[in-house]
């Protein structure tokens, strides 16, 4: 069966509830059939961050965030080895050939987009939807990798047919604000990994 699947990966630390949001908001504005959080085992550009806390209960948080819904969250690039997103996603895309995918991505990162590994060619690879998080609009619309990505901008009234659309192709997403941020979470509760109890650091494989 071919399913609609949109791709959301971080560093998830900690997976918090407007993440749980805009993917369930997103679910619905493209018509998926499901999520997949992809936790990091390690990200590239935040290698450096000093309160990132261990994987097992970056997953763990992720998991609890998810339950109860069409999230699924993968431990794929731990399993695979890959730090890069264009990498995870040839390999996903070669393990579910039947599968549509969209690539999911916070306002908050597209200031980034042009620091990742190959980004012309991600974006040639499958669509991207960008989630609206507050504060962020600015910042994403003025991004240096949209000088090259505002000519493949497709309107969100269209979004639904995201599957019609040929790539690169990007919407920007007009979702429910929620201001919850890790950044927030891990200053209030620098500690918030240690309350997981390992009894829940399971995995769910895509």
């Amino acid at each position: 069966m071919v399913r609609r699947i949109g791709l959301l990966g971080g560093s998830f630390n900690p997976a918090h509830r407007a993440h749980r949001a805009m993917s369930l908001a997103a679910m619905d504005a493209l018509d998926l059939d499901e999520v997949w959080w992809l936790v990091s085992p390690g990200n590239p550009l935040k290698d450096q961050v000093s309160d990132m806390a261990p994987y097992d209960a970056r997953l763990a948080s992720a998991r609890i965030m998810a339950r109860r819904s069409r999230i699924r969250v993968s431990d794929f690039e731990a399993q695979h080895g890959t730090r890069y997103t264009i990498d995870t996603l040839k390999l996903i895309m070669r393990q579910w050939p039947k599968h549509r995918f969209i690539w999911l991505m916070g306002e908050d990162t597209v200031a980034q987009f042009h620091q990742w590994k190959h980004w012309r060619a991600l974006a040639r690879t499958v669509p991207i939807a960008v989630l609206s998080r507050p504060g962020y609009d600015d910042d994403a619309r003025a991004a240096r990798a949209m000088g090259w990505l505002r000519r493949f901008v497709r309107p969100v009234d269209q979004a639904r047919n995201w599957t019609e659309w040929s790539v690169p192709a990007i919407s920007f997403l007009r979702l429910p604000p929620d201001r919850t941020s890790a950044t927030q979470l891990r200053a209030r509760n620098p500690d918030w990994h240690r309350r997981i109890s390992s009894s829940r650091r399971g995995i769910v494989h895509p």
